[in-house]
């Protein structure tokens, strides 16, 4: 008598494919069905050490979730949703674009709270040279030394330094004039320390001589001249010992060629 055929409880190689793709789709649909956009939004924005832009921001939860139809606009309306849920519970924070992405910040109203945790730390983090030549270079960038020392009048070469160690400016080529001197510009950590979305958003001379004109801000210029002073004997010092130390390296240098 012929065996009749045997039953088993095991699926077929088709139905266990099957099976396979249904829990993967699950698996893909499920970050965002457990949770919302807003809250991966939230999370990445929170965690990121740097501004996320809304490009980054929706491939990353298209990677996790499979939503290949997420787009950077509705990462966007989903941050204006935070930033209202934000305002209208009173919370302390709000999401700035800040250097061509997102970053979580305080509300500027608490600021002299954060500003009184940081002082000592940021206050004097730069002097009044420093600030000079920042500002010279990011109003008139791509920008060369000489130009600079033309427009600060005094020599800049420890300030440019400085600022390209702070991370703050950086070399951006070399100019077509006569010994191709180096070009200097800002960099996207500028933009994220001034709280600024690019340089579009730098103030105008009017708007700056506005400021300066307002008298609610003598105070604060007086506490910042008088930091000024402060740092400005140390920074000089430096200068100094720096201007000798290499004034010494040419000169061995000079006696060894001559040698």
């Amino acid at each position: 008598m012929p065996k009749e055929k045997e039953h088993t409880n095991n699926p077929t190689t088709e139905e266990t494919t099957s099976v396979s793709d249904d829990e993967g789709a699950e698996h893909a649909g499920a970050g965002l069905e457990d949770h919302s956009l807003e809250e991966a939004t939230e999370s990445i924005i929170f965690a990121a050490d740097e501004p996320v832009s809304s490009e980054r921001i929706a491939k990353i939860v298209r990677e996790v979730t499979g939503h290949t139809e997420l787009t950077a606009e509705d990462v966007e309306c989903a941050i204006d949703h935070l930033n209202e849920e934000y305002t209208d519970s009173d919370r302390a924070l709000e999401i700035h674009e800040w250097a061509g992405g997102y970053r979580m910040a305080t509300r500027s109203p608490l600021s002299p709270f954060v500003k009184t945790l940081f002082i000592g730390e940021q206050e004097t983090s730069l002097s009044r040279s420093l600030m000079e030549t920042l500002a010279v270079i990011a109003y008139r960038q791509p920008v060369t030394r000489p130009e600079v020392d033309f427009i600060r009048g005094v020599n800049s070469d420890y300030a440019i330094r400085k600022l390209l160690e702070m991370g703050l400016a950086d070399v951006e080529g070399r100019a077509d004039s006569l010994g191709r001197p180096l070009l200097y510009g800002t960099t996207s950590l500028f933009l994220e320390q001034f709280g600024l979305g690019s340089l579009d958003d730098l103030p105008t001379l009017r708007e700056v001589e506005e400021l300066l004109d307002d008298p609610a801000f003598d105070e604060e210029r007086a506490k910042l001249l008088q930091l000024d002073a402060e740092e400005d004997v140390s920074v000089d010092l430096l200068e100094d010992v720096e201007e000798d130390e290499a004034s010494n390296a040419d000169s061995e240098k000079e006696a060894v060629d001559d040698g």
